[in-house]
């Protein structure tokens, strides 16, 4: 496996996949430069071990919330997207099917259809009510504990040399105060870090618990049952479990259980026995970045996460945006055929 990793193929095939969208960057640029020299040297530090994760730059984004981005060197992050071409088809196939944050074929959109798919499984076909809990993980990022993660990783990877290179990768960050806790939101790795960190979680779930109706999406999950009894029953051993074996704690604000006709918000969207609507921070946001004479390129963007709910009159709010609406066609979306265009029974 460590071979795989750091073998000259492997580090220009991801050097390509890294190259996307970044090609115009100074640090890029300076890199690629002299790309065959870098990736021989990267590859002979790798190859004795002499190999030493860098520092990162800090800085901070709004997404809606404020988030700290931490972002390593070009060489760095090339060394991230070697490994997560290897260890990615490896961990892949170990997680459950309902988890859906940072995984191929999966993503937000699966996921909503997902929770419409159980919830009309648990009402019995919307004839019975639907209880849903919903958590979210309290800081997630920033509390990932790094002994715990190689412990899991360490039951899946047998290579001494690739474990070594995750170590290095991985204590190459910590939260500020934590030593050993936490991983940088800005770590393509992170991603794959942090499914392997909750597989854990998942197959308590689905196993021990023997929950038929869950979805997790990072650190945001959801129940679906007929019994609200059954999920409080559950709720203390979440928690319990989270606690002792991730060290990680549920958001006390953001745990709750509601039915699905009341409104359900997860993923960015109010989700109802029939229909979903845009969550209202989120159509906020979206109407801040837009304004008169918006690009197309922006606008197809919003029309398309649009058409995976119920908008109609939204998405006419957002074409209006456009300083000559009739060009829509060139993106290659016929009006008429945009799904938000059809109206619902029940519209926002």
């Amino acid at each position: 496996m460590y071979q795989d990793i750091i073998s000259i193929e492997n580090l220009l095939a991801a050097w390509q996949e890294f190259l996307s969208g970044k090609r115009k960057r100074d640090d890029v640029a300076l890199f690629g430069a002299n790309l065959m020299d870098n990736l021989v040297a990267l590859n002979d530090d790798l190859a004795s071990k002499s190999y030493r994760h860098g520092g990162y730059h800090a800085f901070k984004i709004n997404d809606p919330k404020p988030r700290d981005i931490h972002k390593a060197t070009v060489r760095d992050r090339l060394v991230h997207h070697a490994i997560y071409r290897i260890l990615y088809p490896h961990f892949d196939r170990k997680f459950i099917f309902d988890s859906y944050s940072c995984r191929q074929e999966k993503g937000t959109h699966r996921a909503i259809n997902r929770l419409q798919e159980f919830a009309a499984q648990a009402s019995r076909n919307h004839t019975r009510t639907a209880w849903v809990l919903k958590c979210d993980i309290r800081k997630f990022f920033a509390n990932i504990n790094h002994v715990i993660l190689l412990d899991v990783i360490k039951r899946h990877v047998d290579d001494t040399d690739t474990l070594w290179l995750l170590t290095e990768v991985i204590g190459s960050f910590h939260t500020d105060g934590k030593p050993g806790i936490g991983l940088p939101l800005g770590n393509l790795t992170s991603q794959l870090l942090v499914n392997i960190y909750m597989n854990v979680f998942d197959h308590f779930v689905k196993r021990n618990l023997k929950v038929t109706h869950y979805i997790r999406y990072a650190d945001d999950f959801v129940l679906l049952h007929e019994r609200r009894e059954y999920l409080e029953d559950l709720l203390p051993q979440i928690s319990a479990f989270l606690e002792s074996r991730l060290r990680l704690a549920l958001h006390p604000n953001k745990v709750s259980i509601t039915t699905i006709a009341c409104g359900v918000d997860f993923l960015g969207w109010v989700h109802f026995p029939t229909h979903r609507v845009l969550r209202t921070t989120t159509k906020r946001r979206m109407m801040r970045n837009l304004g008169v004479g918006s690009k197309e390129e922006s606008v197809s963007s919003y029309l398309g996460m649009l058409s995976h709910g119920n908008a109609h009159i939204l998405g006419e709010v957002v074409l209006s945006t456009l300083k000559k609406p009739q060009k829509i066609h060139k993106l290659g979306i016929p009006l008429q055929n945009l799904p938000m265009v059809r109206k619902p029974e029940k519209d926002q």
